[in-house]
């Protein structure tokens, strides 16, 4: 459901109070979609994870998306080996905290950085020697003009040094890292 002339201090880290145009939250594709198909008056997007690479200093004239999209499962074990396939609106330390648990290594050295799981290969973090390009696999991410879900392998996303193809040639065009 889209509110309008909504504070979002409770959606960053910083808990700066500002007004979005328009703001909904969004757990599914589905509700994703209807959002981007909803956008009254075709306000410009922005689109929210954890709110803890952004600092308001004026209100914000868009309309806020805000990924609440979790889920985290097993896609398969390959020997020694996992894949996990996690919604881009999971909290990332909180997703990294639950692969320790289970006893899965390979991202434990990147907890306690801030975000969410679909921020994580858009900005290749990366902490003590790892970067998600190390560990990754694949992501689905939804392009924006079309509705279209997209699958992205590890070499598509072109990933460098805290940077992938999404904040270059691809910028504003997908919403990544969809369950």
């Amino acid at each position: 459901m889209t509110r309008f002339n909504v504070s979002l201090a409770a959606y960053n880290t910083f808990g700066i109070d500002v007004q979005a145009d328009a703001l909904t939250e969004v757990h599914s594709i589905k509700e994703l979609k209807d959002a981007l198909d909803s956008n009254v008056g075709k306000l410009p997007l922005l689109i929210l994870g954890g709110g803890s690479n952004i600092l308001f200093t004026k209100p914000v004239h868009a309309f806020v998306i805000v990924n609440q999209i979790k889920g985290v499962h097993v896609v398969e074990e390959q020997g020694d080996g996992i894949v996990v396939e996690a919604g881009s609106g999971e909290v990332w330390h909180e997703f990294v905290q639950f692969t320790v648990e289970k006893g899965w290594g390979g991202i434990e050295n990147l907890s306690l950085i801030p975000g969410s799981v679909g921020a994580s290969p858009m900005q290749n973090i990366g902490a003590y020697g790892v970067e998600i390009k190390d560990v990754f696999h694949s992501l689905d991410a939804l392009e924006i003009e079309t509705g279209k879900v997209v699958t992205f392998s590890k070499e598509a996303c072109a990933f460098g040094y805290r940077e992938s193809v999404f904040k270059r040639t691809l910028k504003e065009k997908y919403l990544c890292g969809l369950q």
